[in-house]
């Protein structure tokens, strides 16, 4: 009788042990579960919350600028360079015009000669005149037209991240300075009083 009361015993704590500890895990799992449940948001399809203010997106940066051109000492070594290699390798050399810069040129003049239209140029940086035709070659553009008095260019800009654009570009005569006015004033008044100076007549001989 004494054993089966210890018995009764014994299973009695270990129902109660598991009950505790079946009870501790409930509690513990509703606790987690009230943790994890959030409050529903309202959003639309696109993902943009509708009782948030809108921002319009920012445009991107591009970081990227325009490559500067090299001076003109390295330009024109490099033409060199690549003259001195065409000679090499038996083929027509480039032309001296792709040295320059369209901004470092001006228009002299505009004539026609048997191959069209040409126009006479001068290379600030070094004061020399070439005659270029439709086609000549920059180092940053490329002679497309040349019309009664302007030069039509198609100008090329090369940014950092490898990009080319491309513009046109209109270069009119060059005016004539003050001083070449007042030479070219003074040369044709010199020549109109060697017109109108009358010629002595021949003295008689004896």
């Amino acid at each position: 009788m004494k054993y089966q009361t210890e018995t009764f015993q014994n299973a009695l704590a270990i129902f109660l042990c598991a009950g505790a500890l079946a009870l501790g895990s409930s509690v513990s799992a509703n606790a987690q579960d009230k943790t994890e449940v959030k409050a529903p948001t309202r959003t639309k399809p696109g993902g943009r919350d509708p009782f948030k203010k809108y921002e319009p997106p920012r445009p991107s940066v591009k970081k990227s600028g325009v490559l500067m051109p090299p001076s003109i000492q390295q330009r024109i070594e490099q033409y060199r360079a690549q003259k001195q290699a065409a000679m090499s390798a038996h083929i027509a050399a480039p032309k001296p015009t792709t040295a320059f810069l369209l901004s470092e040129i001006q228009v002299v003049g505009i004539s026609r000669s048997p191959r069209g239209y040409a126009a006479i140029v001068e290379a600030s940086p070094i004061k020399l005149s070439y005659v270029i035709y439709p086609g000549e070659r920059f180092f940053d553009g490329q002679l497309v037209a040349i019309e009664d008095n302007r030069l039509v260019f198609r100008r090329e800009v090369v940014f950092a991240d490898g990009r080319r654009e491309r513009s046109v570009e209109m270069k009119p005569l060059r005016q004539p300075s003050t001083i070449d006015a007042l030479a070219s004033r003074a040369s044709s008044a010199a020549s109109t009083a060697d017109e109108k100076k009358p010629e002595k007549p021949a003295a008689d001989k004896p």
